[in-house]
């Protein structure tokens, strides 16, 4: 992979969570990899009382703790370490002073006199977006950079588009990279390979070989200290309407022309334009809403939703959502997908599921027409996976079917170390690769799809569903997929 001549890298929020846990920690493995640029700088920006010798002291105790999880012990090389910390600066910049944006752009002319690219990362909360993106455009910064956006982006349709207008008069649609790092993830990008690589997979992959699809983003965490934020958002906005919406666009969309960035959006977008809408009165049957009370998750007590820190009392939010999903077009008319995702479940795991029709008729017996005899199951998390189920025959006496499965075991074959999503996404804003990223209309079309079913449920002031923390959420979720005659994957265990 071919490093840029230059690049600087500005993080808005240098010293929260986001970047402490993945922004930097994926910027070091760029920089151990070699596939940054000797010349790219790192300038973190936040309003904390920093200067640059004491923000690189800052990471040593704050970042290297989430860098070496992921360098083997034995391979970490303290020189490549301080390397990395030497392409660090610091700027202190209160975001309402606008003054202070003037000294942000006389410290970059200062740095990168021979800049390459100015990627600016915001990664703050959503109601930041636009002041920083005027601040940068009143002193210029704003031409030729490129704009890096976090989840969430606006609280519903109407906010969404207000933040893309207002970021839109700024930056042109090509310099805005909207992320949602689901889409950086290995199985995802080998998910296209499978089906546009080969043809073994894409015949099969429409409505007459497969029965339903399910896709699943479960958490054994709760909010974890974010209850404000989240008791204003829910699963339906925090997953559904990014993560999940976009798994299935990539899981349901036709053979691109190319990988080119438009060729790719524009098959998702006719995905997520082709989803079937939910009627009001179809919403109890299709949308299943719950919230957690408390349980135990691998014997550690787990206090309830409501009892969490920010939570207001009588919280309706829900942690958990399951879908009925259907998509209008020729190739998926008739294919049930379900959507799933949830706080404090039993696992923590995210699973692409495709499940084939049993044969027309066997010879072999009843067990060759069970469900899920024929099943792809593509892991995403914890570990990353590919497995593809079929029947084979019992050793012994007689034609005793049974369910084996076939790993795509990449690991075995590629020896080089994996890059985690932020890894590769951050590569590819450098890179100028939009492929990726989620452009406008797509994110309008999901907005569009999943806001009348949150409308309903405000109207209907309707109560989430409970469930004990550490299971695998409400009944309902599973009776839903008992009217398909189906059900979830670990239910079958």
């Amino acid at each position: 992979m071919q490093a840029e001549p230059s690049f600087t890298f500005v993080l808005f929020g240098g010293t929260g969570d986001l970047s402490m846990r993945k922004i930097l920690p994926a910027l070091f493995a760029a920089h151990q990899g070699g596939t940054l640029s000797p010349q790219g700088k790192i300038v973190a920006v936040a309003r904390d009382e920093h200067d640059t010798d004491s923000y690189r002291e800052w990471v040593d105790r704050h970042v290297i703790e989430h860098v070496r999880r992921r360098v083997a012990m034995a391979t970490w090389d303290a020189g490549l370490w301080e390397s990395f910390k030497a392409r660090l600066s610091y700027v202190r910049l209160d975001l309402g002073r606008r003054e202070d944006f003037g000294a942000l752009r006389e410290n970059l002319d200062a740095l990168d006199a021979c800049i390459g690219t100015r990627v600016f990362y915001l990664a703050t909360g959503p109601s930041l977006f636009v002041p920083v993106c005027r601040a940068l455009a009143d002193v210029g910064l704003n031409r030729g950079a490129r704009i890096v956006l976090e989840k969430p982006l606006g609280y519903d349709l109407k906010s969404s588009t207000a933040i893309n207008d207002a970021v839109g008069e700024i930056f042109e649609e090509q310099q805005i990279y909207r992320i949602d790092h689901y889409l950086g993830k290995e199985p995802v990008q080998n998910l296209l390979a499978l089906r546009f690589g080969n043809t073994l997979f894409e015949p099969l992959w429409r409505r007459e070989w497969v029965e339903s699809i399910q896709l699943t983003i479960a958490e054994e965490l709760g909010v974890e200290g974010r209850g404000d934020f989240y008791d204003q958002t829910g699963a339906m906005r925090d997953m559904v309407q990014n993560h999940l919406l976009q798994l299935l666009s990539i899981v349901a969309m036709d053979p691109p022309h190319s990988m080119d960035a438009d060729s790719v959006r524009d098959e998702k977008l006719r995905v997520l334009r082709a989803l079937k809408p939910v009627e009001p009165r179809d919403i109890s049957k299709m949308a299943v809403r719950g919230q957690y009370h408390a349980g135990t998750i691998r014997g550690v007590p787990a206090a309830a939703y409501q009892a969490e820190p920010g939570v207001r009392d009588g919280s309706g939010t829900e942690t958990f959502v399951a879908l009925k999903v259907e998509i209008d077009n020729w190739r998926w008319a008739g294919v049930p997908f379900f959507l799933r995702t949830g706080k404090r479940l039993a696992d923590r795991v995210a699973e692409i599921v495709v499940n084939f029709r049993a044969v027309p008729h066997s010879a072999l017996g009843p067990s060759a027409l069970r469900p899920g005899a024929n099943r792809l199951v593509i892991r995403l998390q914890p570990d990353e996976s590919i497995r593809l189920y079929c029947l084979a025959k019992q050793p012994g006496e007689g034609m005793q079917l049974q369910s084996v499965h076939l790993d795509l075991a990449f690991d075995q074959f590629f020896k080089d170390e994996r890059m985690d999503a932020y890894h590769r996404l951050l590569l590819d804003v450098i890179h100028g690769r939009l492929a990726l990223f989620v452009r406008r209309d797509e994110q309008e079309a999901a907005w569009r799809w999943v806001e009348p079913i949150l409308n309903e449920w405000s109207a209907q002031r309707s109560i989430p569903k409970p469930y004990g923390a550490g299971t695998w959420g409400p009944a309902a979720a599973s009776a839903m997929l008992a009217q398909h005659d189906t059900c979830w994957l670990e239910e079958e265990n």
